[in-house]
């Protein structure tokens, strides 16, 4: 009844504004010099206007897109409201990872345990991992931005919304387009796109793409009065090792091609192959505050016999974390070592069980007279005191090589039924290593490397009836997907080794159906489903090479009774974790959506819906303690109502789009620090409210401003206890009413460009971009440091094109206010840092252009 009632009083409003539309009148073809491009679209699986389709869409075409310089998914974050798109995630050290929020929901993180809330699509493709797709943008036709649960017709983990990314189609004739640039830090990037017509009904095309520049964060040494020693590079466990006099650089090429036949008018084929490399330093990062002092578990004195007891109640002498039991290590004496009986927490890094890995004490070496095996402490002298330098020498490393292949085929059954198939198949290599803790030791320095194939089927009916004032589209869907992910973080020198490795198997099938039937002229009505049964397989089996367990209970038998006592749960194996076997799960989900659409006038549409979506739920893999089963995490869902308007008017010269939502978001699926380890909880629950609007203005010929506004507010209203994270000096914590990560209250954009017609025949563009963004939390703890206040960015461009029309030259700035700001950061307080990613600062850029 309230949805109803919501509807009614928007169609209410919009006679005053549809006098103003008829007294401007048409313009012939409703396209002509001056007036606003429409845009055709398919977040229906079907190309319609994108003033035609009932749902909240931010859609860019390709032209537009090389204009504002938007080089990579995640730089289209400022363009659309109520989206949060970072190029990076914490401790990924890879720009190639893509952080995506839609409304308050989405995904943080890189782990193949977690399914991002945001799907990415290439050319119909759902890309599984947030892992690589931050996808680079050189030859695309457009890209939608879908917001809200999209589960009905794009399926998969899009309880946020959908990223749909097209690339061009091959042309009929040959034909060349390209450009060179080059900027700040050396930059050099050369980019291409050719059609390459084989026959009149066999057409291809290829694409490459070249992006070199050097890394705006430099290490450089640290210089110390006292010598001090470290450890060799390379000798705790790793993915790999490299390191870089240069952090947040970018090395990558990217190459795509397509096939078209076109068999009959009928019949048509359609191939696509790309392939991308990726081999550069890792993300900038600097230390925003050490926790060594943070008092811990680690190393109390004795209490009732206990050792390891964190706390001696009769002393109040507390224990240490990891930073700050390292700092005691090299700095006590070996009594002071004794009355903890922290001797062999101290001692020897490594176990019997693997002794080539095996490191020197650390115990006493700062006041065992030798200044030879002096260690430098770890304390705030290493807390950043420039955001483009660092004293980092450890890791430094991000790989990648993704290759997929696309078959689509589209045949036409009759003249209103068509049949549509998409084959997609994406293969991932990667490896990542970085120095997290700005200091010449390895304090906290990760590394990773993940090997993941994917493979889907989609077949789709789609047609009309009644005169085309029905019309639907009948599917269904298979997913699957294999991968391995191997995890080695070492913390203070190694007093602990994480190794984890973790594999991970899935499938998906769904079958899915939606009908849009327009009863009248007046009204028409949406219905749509999809049911979903998803399996999954995961196996951990992540272990502490250092033992640091059995140390920290004076236990040194790897074996029974030790390990039976300490909970490792697989016998033969003791220093592993995870609970042996495989671990299995199942998920059923009907997402259904229903929508109702008022056309006052043909350039009018009024709209509302309601819908549900889901992401399916699977383990946490970041043990740091042993446990007796596999901890795992439910299925998140999201409810939603949206009520909209869609409009164009004065001689298609302003168009204009309202949107307004709520949403119940249910088991959402967040990551939290429980010691040293981020794992994924059901948190509760939360309300989302919010609206945005956007308009195009064509007031004079040459002129066009874009103009964006968008509200959100994300609060949890119900938190469970475990998931519950009280207020600390650091942080404002997890509590009920606290704000959703990742998730500005406001957004307001605006882009003019003016196009001047010069005597010559040439033509002079000028383009601005503003985004006034406030301020958002960057992790579910809300830590303080990692905050992003309120940002005002501003891009600009100046582009000449040439009276042939043959090439072009642009010149142009990005952030040229040179706002900082965390992308993407992490409060380690058990390993000894809160850290985080800055900005890229001011850069310019020129650009030549050719085209023929």
């Amino acid at each position: 009844m309230r949805f109803t009632s919501a509807v009614s009083i928007i169609a209410m409003a919009v006679p005053g504004l549809v006098h103003a539309q008829e007294a401007g009148g048409r313009s012939a073809g409703g396209n002509d010099a001056g007036g606003i491009q429409e845009i055709v679209v398919t977040a229906q699986k079907r190309a319609e206007s994108v003033q035609d389709v009932p749902i909240a869409i931010s859609a860019f075409g390709g032209a537009a897109l090389r204009e504002r310089a938007v080089g990579d998914v995640a730089q289209l974050s400022n363009a659309a409201p109520n989206v949060t798109l970072d190029a990076g995630t914490p401790f990924s050290g890879s720009s190639s990872v893509l952080s995506a929020f839609i409304r308050g929901i989405g995904a943080n993180d890189f782990a193949m345990n977690i399914d991002p809330g945001v799907g990415i699509y290439l050319d119909g493709v759902y890309l599984a991992r947030t892992v690589g797709a931050n996808l680079d943008l050189p030859d695309v036709e457009r890209i939608e931005v879908l917001k809200g649960p999209q589960g009905t017709l794009f399926g998969r983990n899009t309880i946020g919304g959908a990223i749909s990314v097209v690339t061009r189609t091959p042309g009929d004739k040959p034909a060349f387009q390209g450009d060179v640039t080059t900027g700040r830090y050396n930059r050099i990037d050369v980019r291409g796109y050719a059609d390459l017509p084989l026959s009149d009904t066999l057409k291809s095309s290829v694409t490459f793409s070249v992006k070199n520049r050097d890394g705006y964060q430099k290490r450089i040494p640290y210089s110390s009065a006292t010598p001090y020693v470290t450890d060799r590079a390379g000798s705790l466990p790793q993915s790999g090792y490299r390191t870089s006099d240069r952090e947040g650089g970018q090395h990558e090429w990217t190459i795509r091609a397509k096939l078209l036949w076109e068999a009959s008018d009928r019949f048509k084929v359609t191939l696509g192959g790309d392939y991308m490399k990726i081999d550069q330093s890792s993300m900038a990062n600097s230390v925003l505050a050490v926790t060594s002092g943070v008092p811990g578990p680690f190393a109390g004195l004795a209490a009732n016999n206990i050792p390891g007891t964190a706390l001696d109640v009769a002393t109040g002498t507390s224990g240490f974390l990891f930073a700050g039991l390292y700092n005691f290590c090299i700095g006590a004496t070996s009594a002071e070592i004794a009355a903890r009986n922290a001797g062999a927490l101290c001692g020897v890094r490594g176990t019997p069980l693997n002794p080539g890995a095996n490191l020197p004490p650390l115990a006493s070496v700062n006041v065992d007279g030798n200044p030879n095996n002096n260690r430098l402490p770890y304390d705030n002298r290493w807390v950043s005191t420039d955001k483009d330098t660092s004293y980092a020498t450890g890791n430094s490393f991000s790989n990648m090589k993704v290759y997929g292949f696309t078959g689509v085929m589209d045949y036409d059954l009759s003249d209103t039924i068509a049949l549509k198939s998409i084959t997609g198949y994406r293969n991932i290599k990667w490896a990542s290593g970085l120095d997290l803790d700005n200091s010449p030791m390895a304090i906290l320095e990760p590394s990773f490397s993940l090997t993941q194939n994917q493979f889907s089927q989609e077949v789709q009916v789609i047609g009309s009836a009644l005169d085309k004032k029905l019309n639907f589209v009948l599917g269904g869907y298979y997913f699957r997907e294999e991968g391995k992910m191997r995890d080695f973080v070492t913390f203070s020198e190694g007093l602990l080794q994480i190794i984890g490795p973790n594999d991970l198997k899935t499938k998906n099938y769904a079958v899915f159906g939606q009908v849009d039937w327009r009863i009248s002229d007046l009204v028409g009505i949406t219905l749509g489903g999809r049911y979903t049964h998803e399996d999954k397989d995961f196996i951990g089996r992540q272990t502490d090479a250092n033992g640091f367990n059995y140390k920290l209970f004076n236990c040194p038998v790897y074996g029974d009774p030790c390990q039976s006592a300490l909970g490792f749960p697989v016998q033969g194996e003791p220093l592993r974790y995870y609970v042996g076997g495989t671990q299995k799960k199942k998920f059923n989900n009907f997402a259904p959506k229903v929508g109702i659409q008022l056309h006052p006038t043909d350039d009018v549409m009024v709209y509302g819906s309601w819908s549900r979506g889901y992401k399916t739920g699977g383990w946490t893999t970041r043990l740091s303690n042993p446990l007796p089963y596999a901890p795992d995490f439910n299925e998140e869902k999201a409810e939603s109502f949206e009520i909209g308007v869609k409009s164009t008017w004065l001689d298609r010269r302003l168009q204009l789009n309202l949107a307004a939502f709520t949403t119940r978001y249910d088991g959402i699926q967040l990551n939290f620090q429980q010691g040293v380890s981020p794992t994924v909880q059901n948190a509760g629950t939360a309300r989302i409210k919010g609206f945005e609007a956007e308009a195009t203005i064509a007031p004079a010929g040459g002129l066009t401003i874009n103009a964006s506004v968008g509200y959100t507010g994300a609060y949890y209203t119900s938190l469970l206890p475990q998931a519950i994270v009280t207020p600390n000096p650091f942080q404002a914590g997890t509590v009920v009413n606290g704000a959703l990560p990742k998730t500005p209250k406001w957004k307001f954009n605006v882009t003019p460009r003016y196009k001047l017609e010069l005597g010559s025949g040439g033509a002079v563009v000028l383009l601005a971009d503003y985004t006034r963004t406030s301020s958002l939390w960057n992790d579910t703890e809300r830590t303080y440091l990692l905050r992003r206040p309120g940002l005002d960015i501003v891009n600009a461009s100046v582009t000449y094109q040439s009276p042939s029309g043959v090439w072009d030259l642009a010149v142009g700035g990005t952030n040229i206010t040179n706002t900082r700001y965390i992308v993407t950061g992490q409060a380690q307080i058990s390993g000894g840092q809160i850290y985080g990613t800055w900005s890229r600062p001011a850069e310019w850029y020129a650009k030549v252009g050719v085209k023929f």
